[in-house]
């Protein structure tokens, strides 16, 4: 696991390994990636039936360790048939509550992936909201860890990832959310 407090030496190098994964990025990589979120707010917006927000939300809480795949069945599913299934109760207790009416901001853990993953999806140009998912982690740190744990869950740790995606995305002159989607695009298709 990378430590939680880091020097600026290894700051810089993590913010380094995104500005190469972007780098590295076809064109056409760069260019679904800075429309995924763009495309996941419209999938949120279809099957929420106009309210943004709660299909975001509803999204966000199903999205723990699911493929966007899989992500997005369960997500189109729980609005069709009115409540979440396919996942661990704690998700679909998240977004049962969110498809009932609370705020997701509000249900969310906000000062986590889930949280930012919702920011994202309900404002494709958020300025500042960054997912930090396992494969945003890998890519700062340049070692896919497989099944091994990340450490995550730990704010500083997250904040920190965060932190440098922020960064590369000043340099890169992007908003940080695209940085990370295009990364992420590259980093998946890596072995295709």
């Amino acid at each position: 696991m990378i430590p939680v407090k880091s020097t600026q030496e290894q700051r810089t190098d993590y913010t380094r390994a995104i500005t190469e994964k972007w780098d590295a990025a076809t064109s056409d990589q760069k260019r679904r990636g800075r429309d995924w979120y763009v495309k996941a707010h419209e999938l949120a917006v279809e099957i929420s039936g106009g309210d943004a927000k709660k299909g975001a939300g509803v999204l966000a809480a199903l999205s723990a360790n699911k493929s966007w795949a899989e992500n997005c069945r369960l997500a189109r599913k729980a609005f069709t048939e009115g409540t979440a299934s396919g996942h661990v109760r704690d998700a679909l207790n998240k977004a049962n509550r969110i498809m009932a009416g609370e705020d997701p901001s509000e249900v969310l853990p906000m000062h986590l992936k889930t949280g930012y993953f919702y920011l994202c999806i309900a404002d494709p140009e958020n300025t500042e909201s960054v997912v930090i998912d396992r494969h945003a982690h890998d890519i700062a740190v340049r070692t896919v860890y497989g099944q091994r744990d990340r450490g995550l869950g730990a704010l500083g740790r997250y904040t920190l990832l965060a932190d440098c995606y922020r960064a590369a995305a000043k340099e890169i002159g992007e908003i940080p959310s695209k940085v990370q989607a295009v990364t992420w695009v590259a980093h998946i298709e890596r072995a295709a």
